[in-house]
């Protein structure tokens, strides 16, 4: 199974902000912005930042995808 920070990034651009603006207003380093850009696993902590600063829902910034067979997620 891997994690899917679609929902963020789509917010992201509804309002006009860049990954870079998210990471410095909430203190997110570099690390975990890459890690969440490669679909890894971060912190509760990081996540629970970003859905009060956002004013969303866990489930509205990040899934959780299965993978088939062949390791692509579906």
């Amino acid at each position: 199974m891997s994690v899917s920070y679609n929902g963020l990034w789509k917010m992201l651009i509804d309002k006009k902000m860049y990954k870079k603006d998210l990471a410095a207003e909430l203190n997110i380093s570099s690390a975990t912005m890459a890690k969440m850009g490669k679909g890894e696993s971060v912190s509760m902590d990081v996540l629970e930042r970003i859905c009060d600063y956002m004013d969303c829902n866990i489930g509205d910034i990040m899934c959780f995808e299965k993978e088939d067979k062949e390791g692509t997620s579906k």
